[in-house]
């Protein structure tokens, strides 16, 4: 768990990362653009800056991987609701790769929402990653319908997974 200002300024190191790869992999048939866009850059170095109060403990926490102790790995969750949690930014380094880091950070994060109450955890990812979803499958999550108020234009490209803790 992030629990001071060099772990968290990796983690914001990270989500600059995350987005740089995310903007060179993205298909060529969804470039979504403007500031509505969670990835907008001005949008997104506005979140990344608000990580400790976004993910704030007990409700939530921000995880760190790291091999040979270079941070290579993050994902975070905060409250979505009564005993939900929703994760999101999960990423692992080009470096860090092949390493099982997806893994061992979901596990990590598991243990620590059902020690915060929660029963339930939630998330949303681009349809292209399909290696993540494989992962996400693998550790018991389920396909859920979009939330209320999802843009129509994203439906095609986003999809939302649910599992119990």
């Amino acid at each position: 768990m992030a629990d001071d200002e060099a772990d968290i300024e990796a983690a914001r190191a990270l989500c600059r990362e995350w987005l740089d790869w995310h903007w060179k992999n993205y298909p060529a048939d969804w470039r979504p653009k403007g500031p509505d866009h969670p990835m907008d850059p001005e949008r997104f170095q506005a979140v990344i800056e608000a990580l400790p109060d976004l993910h704030a403990r007990p409700q939530g926490g921000i995880l760190i991987a790291s091999v040979n102790g270079k941070p290579e790995g993050c994902v975070m969750y905060a409250e979505a609701g009564p005993g939900v949690a929703e994760f999101n930014r999960m990423f692992v380094s080009e470096e860090g790769r092949g390493h099982g880091l997806g893994r061992l950070m979901l596990d990590r994060m598991f243990e620590q929402m059902m020690l915060d109450g929660y029963e339930k955890v939630m998330f949303s990812s681009a349809k292209f990653l399909t290696h993540a979803r494989a992962m996400y499958e693998r550790t018991g999550f389920v396909d859920m319908p979009h939330p209320q108020g999802f843009p129509d234009e994203w439906r095609k490209y986003v999809y939302f997974m649910e599992r119990s803790l």
